[in-house]
Parts: structure tokens; sequence; C-alpha cells
């Protein structure tokens, strides 16, 4: 199993790892640039690929960069659209440095212009950034469903997957986010799995986002708690972290939580470990 939280990426990639040994993770979660703006810090080869080494000699899992929220290939601005769409591009080009890891955003808002285009406009980004043999692994986040986010269904995802027509498009699974949008992980893991199964397919759920939630399901509110202090529940995440579908994927935490509280919930879960 491999559990890690968002680390800030501010002094370079081999120092991310550093911090991740420190508080007992095998993976983790950055911003590729800054999470509410578009501002990314310069590379720097010889950092990723001292990460790398770092990575492998530490028996990590597959890291899972996070794009910014601001990010949204669907709105109804057509500036800030085709922004995000060039934001993108740069991103999975940065990525390349990384090899084998995932990149997961947001899939975005069509701020009332129907859901169908919006699906259209985040498929047409997505073609044009990725290409085939692309090393890094593309990931959707399941949403809430506030206001007019795409992605709050598996149906959603499914369509934006079949438009792109790549392997190395995937899912992560955010368990806030999907109780938020009504799907029973609480009671019924096996089902939403079996659902995701049937609309999508299994091999493409690559990573999880372990949060709590501070809301009843179906809320679409997307207010994260900390693990096993909200509505899901710790029982909730011991069947997940033990679930034969779920073990070996990357786990992140997304809790409200400094380093301290990060390192205690990452031994929790471990504690769970069947």
């Amino acid at each position: 199993m491999y559990f890690g939280c968002h680390l800030s990426a501010s002094a370079g990639y081999a120092a991310m790892v550093e911090t991740a040994v420190s508080i007992g993770a095998d993976t983790f979660a950055f911003f590729t640039r800054n999470p509410r703006g578009s501002r990314a810090r310069q590379e720097d080869a010889e950092d990723a690929r001292l990460a790398m080494e770092l990575l492998r000699q530490g028996d990590f899992g597959p890291l899972v960069a996070h794009g910014a929220y601001t990010m949204n290939l669907c709105t109804a601005d057509g500036e800030a659209r085709a922004f995000a769409a060039d934001v993108l591009a740069d991103d999975l080009r940065r990525m390349a440095a990384l090899p084998g890891n995932f990149y997961n955003f947001h899939p975005g808002s069509h701020t009332g212009r129907g859901v169908e285009q919006g699906i259209e406009e985040i498929s047409a980004a997505l073609r044009r950034a990725m290409e085939p043999g692309y090393p890094v692994t593309v990931l959707l986040e399941t949403m809430a469903g506030k206001g007019s986010e795409i992605g709050r269904s598996f149906q959603e995802l499914k369509a934006i997957i079949d438009a792109v027509g790549l392997d190395s498009l995937g899912v992560c699974l955010d368990t806030c986010h999907v109780y938020d949008a009504g799907y029973d992980i609480v009671h019924d893991l096996d089902g939403v799995l079996a659902e995701f199964d049937r609309v999508i397919g299994l091999r493409r759920l690559r990573a999880l986002h372990l949060n709590d939630s501070k809301n009843p399901m179906g809320s679409r509110k997307d207010r994260h708690e900390c693990i096993g202090r909200g509505s899901l529940g710790l029982e909730t995440f011991d069947r997940i972290v033990n679930h034969p579908a779920l073990r070996d994927k990357p786990m992140i935490l997304e809790t409200p939580n400094e380093l301290p509280g990060y390192r205690a919930e990452i031994a929790l879960l471990r504690s769970l470990e069947k």
C-alpha cells in the first residue's frame, strides 16, 4: 500500500521525497504550479533526476501531481479557456521529467453552457496536449458536483475518456467527492466499484484521494474532513485501504492538516492494513 499527502514543491522534487520519508509516506502529491494562480517554479533537470533516483531507492509508489484549481478547460470565458489549455499542455510537458507518475486535475465547470459542450472542450484540450506513448498517466478527478462541475458521475468521466481514446488517461477517485456526489461508499463500497467497473472499467482507476467529508451523502458540497471524523467514518477507510481492487493504488490524503497531522493519519491508515 502507498500512502502520502500533498507536499510543497517550493524546495524542489528531491526535497519533497525527503519530506515524504520523514512522515512515513511512500507516495505524495504536489501542485505543478500555484494552485490558485498560474505561476510555475523554474524547471531543474538535475533535481528531477535526483528525485527519480530517491523514489527508486525508497520503493515509492507513483506520485500524483495536481493541476491548478484555476485551470478550467470548459469555462464560457474563451480567453480563460485557451489559457487553461496552454497550462495543461505546459504541465504535461514538465511532468515528462518524472516518467511513470500521474498528473491529476479537476475536469472543469461548464459555467452554464451544458455538460455536453463542457465534455467536448475538455476532451479536445486533452487530445491536443497528450500524445500516444506519453510517459505520464493523466487522471480525471471524480468531482462532488458543485455548481456546473463536470465529473460528478462516472458516465461524464467515461465520455471524456472515450472522446480522447488513449490508454494513458485514467481516473483518480476522491472519497469525499464521490460520497458528496451521491455514491454510497459507506454502505455499498463493492456496489460503487462494480458500477465504476461497468461504466469506466477498473483498469482506469489509478489513484485515490482519501478524505472524510463534513457533509452527508449527495450534498454536492465538497468539504474535506480528517480521516474518521466525518460522515464516512473510520470503518469505511478500513474497507477502502484493504479492498483488493484498491489496495495497490497510491492513496493521497487531502485532509485539513499540516505535516504532523498527515504523519499521524498515515500511521493510522497503516495500522488498518490487513
